[in-house]
């Protein structure tokens, strides 16, 4: 008999964007012995609301409770419909169709990205992958679904939202240089930023509060250390 413990044919699919200090990147899932690739995601319980089970898709691939999380798109087109997928990865794994069928129906997926500190994370597989681990963004293999298009996607969001989301992201630590900060939103954007011009304008938008500088016993200039506003 069948068992379906969540919603039928809702689904989330999550791009969780970490910073390694020089680029952006990806958290991509390998299924076991398929070599298929695909963003972490999942479905929703019936008594869940639905950011409840993005938050513990998240948490269970990170160990992470405490981070930014935004909604951005619904993909629903037809063509992400494609049960034969599913099979291989069922397959895959030796399970048993019969109790897995409803994975096999089409789903509309609601999508979010997440913003993390790289350094926070050791990655965790869920219980039908092999791996998880970071592609840089800019160099992804190609993804099953529609993943590929949903990785664009976020990326426009996040390039647009720039200026007056990333005052939450948790990407770099809680005190950082505006070296470090200007290198995020280069990796962000995919290009070089003037220092002068940036520095003004992170400075007069008020999202920063400066603390002390940062010595390290070098002989060049200590630069100050910042924080993001509450």
């Amino acid at each position: 008999m069948e068992t379906n413990p969540y919603l039928k044919h809702i689904a989330y699919d999550s791009v969780i964007f970490g910073f390694s200090g020089e680029k952006l990147k990806i958290l991509i899932m390998e299924y076991r012995n398929t070599g298929l690739l695909a963003l972490p995601g999942g479905f929703v319980g019936h008594q869940e609301n639905l950011n409840d089970a993005v938050k513990r898709g998240l948490s269970e691939r990170t160990g992470l409770s405490d981070v930014f999380l935004e909604q951005f798109y619904t993909f629903g087109n037809i063509e992400r419909y494609q049960p034969e997928v599913m099979e291989r990865i069922l397959k895959a794994r030796n399970e048993n169709h019969e109790g897995y069928a409803w994975l096999l129906d089409r789903y509309i997926s609601v999508a979010y990205y997440a913003l993390i500190n790289l350094n926070d994370v050791t990655p965790k597989p869920d219980h039908l992958s092999d791996s998880c681990g970071w592609y840089d963004v800019d160099n992804l293999p190609a993804l099953i679904l529609d993943h590929n298009m949903i990785v664009n996607k976020a990326m426009t969001t996040l390039r647009s939202n720039i200026d007056h989301k990333l005052a939450g992201v948790n990407l770099l630590p809680s005190r950082f240089t505006m070296k470090e900060l200007q290198k995020v939103y280069e990796a962000i954007l995919n290009e070089k930023l003037h220092r002068g011009t940036f520095q003004r304008k992170i400075l007069a938008s008020g999202l920063l509060k400066r603390h002390e500088k940062q010595y390290t016993g070098a002989a060049n200039k200590a630069p100050f250390l910042y924080s993001f506003v509450d």
